[in-house]
């Protein structure tokens, strides 16, 4: 099981915890596999791309009308955290509902 975020994100850190057979992979520092950005991206959409983040907020008009994966490319921090993945299942954000169904994968 691995979770992507960042180290300093609080909600990775109540993932981190809940689940601490899990490894932290900080986005950050090794980015995601593209394969595992393209199946997320399948999967959730927009809903990939943290609109509300500071990153975002920095972003001129133009660099945020990039499509969402290049944009996550090159800037990490812009991928909504934690995107947990069990297998072949990915998972985004964290809440308890998310949690008991990660909970009962394992």
């Amino acid at each position: 099981m691995l979770i992507y975020g960042l180290k300093n994100c609080d909600s990775c850190r109540k993932a981190k915890k809940a689940l601490p057979e899990a490894e932290l992979v900080d986005v950050r520092e090794a980015g995601v596999p593209g394969a595992v950005l393209a199946q997320a991206h399948e999967q959730f959409g927009a809903a990939l791309l943290n609109t509300r983040s500071t990153t975002w907020r920095g972003l001129d008009e133009e660099a945020r009308k990039q499509a969402p994966l290049a944009l996550i490319e090159a800037h990490p921090a812009l991928m909504k955290r934690p995107l947990i993945s069990v297998g072949d299942k990915l998972f985004l954000g964290w809440n308890k509902e998310i949690e008991v169904d990660v909970h009962a994968m394992l």
